[in-house]
């Protein structure tokens, strides 16, 4: 069966896609509701087995108040000489929560209108896991060589990875390649996303009567007022780096010197040299006024996914894939981040946004294309199918510079912070 073939196949089953599709839709999963994610990942299982049969094994890391990670091992299939394909496994890295509260499903149920479906959660992310599914499913069906695939379930990717991500980071360096099933940006493939740092400024200045007793006090307004200036020149946009001071509070009254002020500050970097040069700022701030205290807290949510050699490779092999059924396959770089920076960092190719072509994340526009489901099936196919045989080689040099971020133990500004 070759690439054409395997889009007719899935398209084929496009009906049965799209049921799956409609009843993983229909079960809430919202990140904070862990008796919904535990129902939502035994669908999952279900799903899976009835799909592809029992998997090889099976392994479940409990997330506590989080959802689960679930992790499905599915066995090399040999190729045409009875071979079988000896590799670290494809790593397909997945989420089944979503950021809507439950009971949305009330106003908002499923609906299909020709090739656009909408509904909570379809486009971020669950019609991908559906896709990853049945790309499997395809090659089972076709009887076409395969890696070995290990199958990652997350379950707080839309809290930032907060429990998962050393599971995430610890299987990426057990793998050969990663496929991130999130969304597609206008259908191209993200081969390069951002590294996001959330941090907070904090002041400790000294009240005083505004009126009565101004020289005895020292505004934390006031020193927040500099250093929110002192955050914002640290923006580069031509090297890729923005920093937004999102949200500031401080004092009590408009007649008290303020005695303490804070600042939440996103950061989004495209390389580790920025992230070090940020990392520098932020140990380097102080107050002007030494009676005042200036603490920053907070840390790298997500490390820079970089375009690497080894994953361009994988670019080129996936749009050679996709030039065969007629689809031209583009790749972009993003600001926005995901469990694929996990795995880069690792130093394994990585191709994120496999998942739904369509539009409108975490809002009431989200929306996929049914033929874009087909078409991204039948493309992971063809792509893990060519892996069982040429599997693109690591990187040995690529990997990112020792920068504070990664400091043993980490300074306090850069403690793990949410998404």
């Amino acid at each position: 069966m070759n690439v054409p073939e395997l889009r007719s196949w899935v398209s084929a089953h496009r009906a049965e896609m799209l049921d799956d599709l409609a009843a993983f839709v229909g079960i809430e999963t919202p990140s904070t509701d862990r008796a919904l994610l535990e129902a939502g990942l035994a669908w999952l299982d279900e799903l899976l087995h009835a799909r592809l049969g029992a998997p090889a094994a099976s392994r479940t890391v409990p997330g506590g108040e989080h959802g689960d990670v679930r992790l499905h091992d599915y066995p090399g299939r040999p190729n045409a000489g009875g071979g079988v394909p000896e590799t670290a496994p494809v790593l397909l890295l997945c989420h089944y929560d979503t950021v809507w509260p439950a009971g949305t499903l009330a106003t908002w149920p499923f609906r299909v209108d020709g090739d656009r479906a909408t509904g909570p959660g379809v486009f971020d992310m669950k019609a991908g896991l559906v896709q990853a599914i049945w790309a499997l499913r395809a090659l089972d069906a076709a009887g076409l060589a395969r890696p070995p695939v290990r199958l990652l379930l997350n379950g707080d990717e839309e809290l930032g990875s907060p429990f998962s991500r050393p599971v995430i980071e610890a299987e990426a360096r057990r793998a050969s390649v990663a496929l991130v099933f999130e969304a597609s940006a206008g259908g191209a493939l993200k081969t390069e996303r951002k590294g996001v740092g959330v941090f907070s400024v904090e002041i400790t200045g000294v009240e005083a009567h505004a009126g009565l007793d101004p020289e005895k006090g020292v505004s934390a307004v006031e020193e927040l007022a500099h250093a929110v200036l002192a955050l914002h020149r640290l923006t580069d946009l031509a090297a890729g780096t923005s920093v937004n001071v999102g949200t500031v509070t401080g004092g009590t009254r408009a007649n008290v010197i303020a005695g303490s002020a804070r600042a939440v500050v996103d950061v989004r970097v495209r390389t580790w040299q920025e992230a070090a040069r940020i990392d520098a700022a932020l140990a380097g701030l102080r107050p002007r006024n030494s009676r005042a205290t200036l603490r920053v807290t907070g840390g790298w949510n997500r490390p820079v996914m970089e375009r690497s050699p080894a994953t361009a490779r994988l670019f080129a092999m996936a749009r050679d894939l996709a030039a065969q059924m007629g689809v031209e396959l583009r790749e972009c770089s993003v600001g926005g981040a995901s469990d694929g920076n996990f795995a880069a960092a690792a130093g394994i190719p990585v191709l994120d946004g496999f998942g739904a072509v369509g539009d409108g994340a975490h809002s009431r526009r989200e929306h996929i294309s049914i033929e874009g489901m087909v078409e991204r099936t039948a493309l992971a196919a063809a792509l893990i199918h060519t892996l069982a045989t040429e599997m693109p080689d690591r990187d040995p040099h690529h990997r990112p510079p020792p920068v504070a971020h990664q400091a043993t133990p980490p300074p306090p500004f850069l403690r793990a912070a949410p998404r």
